[in-house]
């Protein structure tokens, strides 16, 4: 999973709690990530419908629905993309000892493993709503901390 991920969980959260556009260049100044590499994150974003630009002078971010129905694996395939973790090359069919294709009439167990391992992790990220994940940080951060962030966010 690519650095991006997290980038794009952060400002997720960050934008469920915004009232008006957030300025991608607060985002970036508030994680103390490069402008540029965020605005390919929130571009990405933005293609897959998570986020939307707001243009003008005020313009910035907005989450284009509900904190609620966002998510986490919505962020993942935006970013990451929606292929699986593991891609199985069928190596038994490779070298001295290779398997003939025709012999190769069961699905290989290890991809079976794979698969099954990236199907739960995925069913547990699409449990997961962006509305969640920020109820969670607003629990557990000092509420001087968020109201500080807000109102830098806001100014």
């Amino acid at each position: 999973m690519s650095g991006g991920v997290e980038w794009g969980l952060h400002c997720c959260v960050v934008l469920s709690a915004a009232d008006e556009p957030v300025v991608a260049a607060k985002l970036a100044d508030l994680h103390d990530v490069s402008p540029t590499y965020l605005a390919k994150q929130l571009q990405l974003l933005s293609r897959a419908g998570l986020v939307r630009a707001a243009p003008g002078q005020s313009g910035g971010y907005l989450l284009t629905r509900p904190a609620t129905e966002i998510t986490v694996l919505d962020v993942v395939e935006a970013i990451d993309g929606s292929q699986p973790a593991f891609r199985c090359t069928e190596v038994r069919r490779r070298g001295p000892m290779a398997i003939p294709p025709e012999r190769c009439d069961t699905p290989c167990p290890i991809a079976q493993v794979m698969d099954s391992a990236d199907r739960a992790w995925r069913e547990s990220l699409r449990a997961v709503t962006i509305g969640a994940l920020a109820a969670t940080v607003t629990a557990t951060t000092p509420r001087e901390l968020l109201d500080s962030a807000r109102a830098w966010l806001s100014a």
